[in-house]
């Protein structure tokens, strides 16, 4: 449980580092309210191809330090609490996708590439210590 908890706590928290520093990196296009999710759904048109990288970012680096975190917490089957990660995290990535409606090729490459892989990744990196 320990493990599963440190995990999801680690992975939030490089989430919404990733997140937060993203409009600091790329300016939000101007009249959206980053901090409401119907006006980031009325201003989705506004969005550019550059908005979607820290999002990205934080979703695939989240789910990596925090499956990282669980799989070093756990006594054995680390590669399971890695996993388990992931799909806590998928779970996450498909609430948010169904609350924002964000353009559908960066739903796919988010949800192929930002979770499961993150996890399996970070698994066989704590596997072979």
């Amino acid at each position: 449980i320990l493990a599963v908890l440190a995990g999801v706590v680690v992975g939030s928290v490089i989430n919404m580092g990733l997140v937060m520093l993203g409009p600091m990196v790329i300016a939000i296009p101007e009249g959206v309210d980053v901090t409401s999710s119907e006006s980031i759904a009325k201003s989705m048109h506004l969005f550019g191809f550059q908005h979607f990288i820290f999002p990205f970012l934080a979703h695939a680096a989240g789910t990596f330090a925090g499956a990282m975190a669980a799989a070093w917490i756990a006594a054995s089957r680390k590669s399971m609490f890695a996993m388990l990660i992931g799909l806590v995290f998928l779970i996450g990535g498909i609430a948010n996708i169904i609350m924002i409606s964000s353009p559908w090729a960066f739903n796919v490459i988010d949800l192929v590439f930002s979770y499961i892989p993150m996890a399996w990744f970070a698994g066989k990196i704590m596997t072979r210590k």
